[in-house]
């Protein structure tokens, strides 16, 4: 019962930990002189895959690879076709350009990486696996996604800048330390119920990480992302939610596979066919009909219909 209450309160402490932990980063980086664009682009889009980060981390070092790659997944649909999806029903999305010229092809390009990293069958070998060597490849790209981010001139005319509070050095080091106080304790009790829920129900840690570690995980960028939705800010949402997925893939499942290699089993295929589909739906939506550059309520309303048959063949 106890393993049950941390693992609620765990997903408290995460949020919460990465939430005062990007604060006080933002307000050191602001008093370093930091352009506010360099610090929305590191480290408040950071700060939405920290959750994911810590929880493989974890995941990683305790050998629960099910759990890191499921984590990944579950998060980067319910971004995609949830996230998006309710954000379009509540206003229409007026992508701008940045998104369309940049983010959905960064997206594809990082969807594909994964789904040819984790199936070595296709080259010969006898176990698919996202090994240490693949972890780095990760990384560079990783590396590489934030030079072209930061590189001059990169920035397009509609990108928006996210200030960032300027506090105290002192109340800024206190909310870094307590923020990773938090991510520490949070992560350790979310995995350690993970692997015990997984253990009691008899489902495998990948469906865990799948369907409710990524659902909790994913609830502040789906409060974001409503709120800007009331506010008429709906470009946000889609924004985000690619940054996260890319973070996630080339950061996240980098650094767990650099810990732990993962055994990759070849039915969750289907999710990365999912992601996939989703993915490149959002690519058609945006460049044809009468509404370009717009995703519809109509194209939300199916976005979030398929996440929730997702989520039901997922648990049935």
């Amino acid at each position: 019962m106890i393993t049950y209450i941390l693992f609620i309160l765990g997903f408290a402490f995460l949020i919460i930990g990465a939430k005062l932990l990007i604060d006080g980063a933002s307000s050191l980086g602001t008093k370093a002189g930091l352009p506010q664009l360099i610090i929305g682009l590191s480290i408040v889009a950071l700060g939405t895959s920290l959750p994911e980060l810590v929880i493989n981390v974890f995941a990683s070092i305790n050998g629960n690879t099910g759990l890191a790659i499921g984590n990944v997944l579950g998060s980067n649909i319910m971004n995609t076709l949830l996230i998006v999806g309710i954000t379009a029903i509540i206003y229409p999305i007026k992508v701008n350009s940045s998104v369309c010229k940049r983010d959905t092809w960064i997206n594809l390009i990082a969807i594909l990486t994964m789904a040819v990293l984790a199936n070595d069958a296709i080259f010969g070998k006898t176990s698919n696996t996202i090994d240490q060597t693949d972890g780095i490849i990760l990384l560079i790209l990783f590396i590489a996604l934030l030079y072209i981010l930061f590189s001059k001139g990169n920035k397009q005319e509609d990108e928006v800048e996210i200030p960032a509070k300027e506090l105290s050095y002192l109340k800024s080091i206190l909310l870094i330390i307590a923020g990773s106080v938090g991510l520490f304790f949070g992560g350790r009790w979310i995995v350690d119920g993970a692997t015990s829920i997984a253990n009691d129900f008899g489902v495998s840690q990948s469906t865990i990480g799948l369907t409710l570690i990524a659902m909790a995980t994913s609830l502040p960028e789906l409060v974001t992302s409503v709120v800007a939705a009331l506010k008429k800010n709906t470009d946000i949402a889609i924004g985000n939610a690619l940054g996260s997925n890319v973070f996630n893939i080339f950061l996240v499942l980098g650094t767990s596979a650099v810990i732990t290699p993962i055994s990759f089993d070849a039915k969750l295929n289907f999710e990365i066919s999912v992601l996939l589909l989703a993915s490149i739906f959002l690519v058609v939506v945006m460049r044809v009909g009468k509404t370009k550059r717009t995703i519809t309520r109509i194209e939300g309303i199916l976005l979030a219909i398929s996440y929730i048959a997702f989520l039901i063949w997922s648990l049935i």
